[in-house]
């Protein structure tokens, strides 16, 4: 059998539970625990010491989330954190001078994704393939440095 309740001002059940003090505490203190397994897991695996774990409070609920803005893709606001979790497949670069003019080619692997987050939170781990993607040529334009003046004088 259903109850309306009257007097909740457009609330939910649900609205009216998580802002508990007790449940926002749990959700809080859940998305901790899964931010430090995050962090030892990453720990573990970590090559540059770019990707970070982050633990972010929304409005009711709170995140634990793995970031990874390096150097090669921060200027476009890009994140390798996708290939971090579920992995890549392999990839051609060609690398070519300000005119265009071929310099050199090489081959980036593929990886097989870590499940951080997956695994901090305990979810089960999804059966299936790999990630499949059709192997795909990506373009670097290799920029002369800038020549500086140096010495004393």
């Amino acid at each position: 059998m259903a109850y309306v309740y009257k007097g909740l001002n457009g609330k939910t059940m649900g609205d009216i539970i998580a802002d508990i003090d007790g449940v926002q505490a749990e959700v809080d203190a859940r998305a901790f625990e899964i931010g430090i397994r995050a962090e030892e897991l990453l720990l573990q695996h970590r090559a540059e010491g770019i990707a970070q774990i982050d633990i972010v409070k929304g409005d009711v609920d709170a995140y634990v989330v793995l970031a990874d803005a390096n150097g090669t893709n921060a200027k476009s606001g890009a994140n390798s954190a996708a290939s971090i979790e579920f992995g890549r497949s392999a990839y051609d670069v060609e690398v070519v001078d300000e005119q265009g003019h071929y310099v050199t080619e090489y081959t980036v692997g593929a990886m097989q994704g870590l499940h951080i987050l997956e695994q901090a939170s305990h979810l089960p781990k999804k059966s299936g393939p790999a990630v499949k993607v059709k192997r795909q040529k990506v373009r670097i334009i290799r920029r002369k440095k800038k020549k500086r003046g140096g010495g004393r004088g």
